[in-house]
């Protein structure tokens, strides 16, 4: 876990929300500047930061909401910081909770250099990677219409299908498969959503690939020439890992894809294992390619 530890003049904590957030500013010596709450705008947080802006850095938790006020910052040339949610927990210890308390524990950690960094993805190939996830979104919604027609067919005590049924050209003639009038209605409803599921998917699919090449043609052309890495793979390690210069060792990035798991020690003894939901969980799939090909 990396920590960002550089000095400022001043240090600003953001418990960011849709409507409003709870906005933190200390010196460097710890006092309280302002301690207030705002609406979640940019003029808002521009005006509120105006007297401080010397030197100033500013830090808000991993949530849905920080892509704005990271673009923003960038835009006006000031030091922002993406708190990792998992790791702060700091902000969800003590008797009580609120936005204000909160904002304070973020400049507190931030200021003593105990706040765990989030990669703050760049935002020119942000959309793009966003995209490729909702398209993750619609592949499991599909998997689960077919798991249900193969549900179906056990539930029956029905033959097994000859052929995929996750490919289009063999789907005919699975309706017919169903002798029940009711049973079959409700695989007409399935098979009518998987093909919406298919044309969505591959016209998804048309879009990111025609932005990566926009965005790194040259990356993703050589991930796709790696054995066992195709199209969807290639696109998932373009955009996921983004730069891998950010990581500065092997066992970073293993640790960022979930590729290991680690242990808690105490006194020499071993209590367990944790931080399973550490790191990106889009790149599990590079597990099933390195046990695929690696080993």
């Amino acid at each position: 876990m990396r920590f960002y530890n550089r000095q400022h003049r001043h240090y600003c904590g953001i418990d960011l929300h849709v409507k409003t957030m709870y906005i933190c500013i200390l010196d460097a010596g710890g006092q309280v500047l302002v301690h207030r709450n705002v609406k979640s705008t940019p003029d808002a947080f521009l005006e509120t930061i105006a007297p401080y802006r010397d030197d100033l850095v500013v830090a808000a938790e991993c949530m849905f909401t920080w892509y704005w006020l990271a673009d923003l910052c960038a835009a006006e040339g000031i030091a922002f910081v993406l708190g990792h949610a998992l790791a702060m927990k700091a902000i969800r210890g003590g008797q009580a909770k609120n936005d204000k308390i909160d904002s304070h524990k973020i400049v507190a950690l931030l200021r003593g250099g105990l706040l765990p960094q989030a990669y703050v993805y760049p935002a020119g190939m942000r959309a793009t990677r966003d995209l490729l996830r909702r398209r993750l979104h619609l592949v499991r919604k599909r998997g689960e219409l077919l798991g249900h027609i193969q549900n179906t067919r056990a539930q029956y005590n029905l033959p097994a299908f000859a052929r995929r049924l996750a490919y289009p050209a063999n789907r005919d003639g699975v309706r017919e498969h169903f002798p029940d009038p009711s049973v079959r209605k409700s695989i007409e409803v399935d098979l009518a959503q998987l093909e919406q599921y298919d044309s969505l998917i591959n016209d998804l699919e048309v879009t990111i690939v025609r932005e990566a090449k926009r965005h790194d043609a040259d990356a993703f052309h050589r991930l796709r020439s790696a054995p066992g890495i195709g199209k969807v793979l290639s696109l998932t390690i373009l955009y996921e890992i983004h730069d891998i210069a950010r990581l500065d060792r092997v066992q970073e990035f293993a640790s960022y894809a979930r590729l290991v798991k680690c242990r808690h020690e105490s006194g020499g003894k071993k209590l367990g294992t944790g931080g399973a939901k550490m790191g990106n969980v889009h790149l599990k799939a590079l597990r099933r390619f390195e046990y695929r090909h690696l080993s």
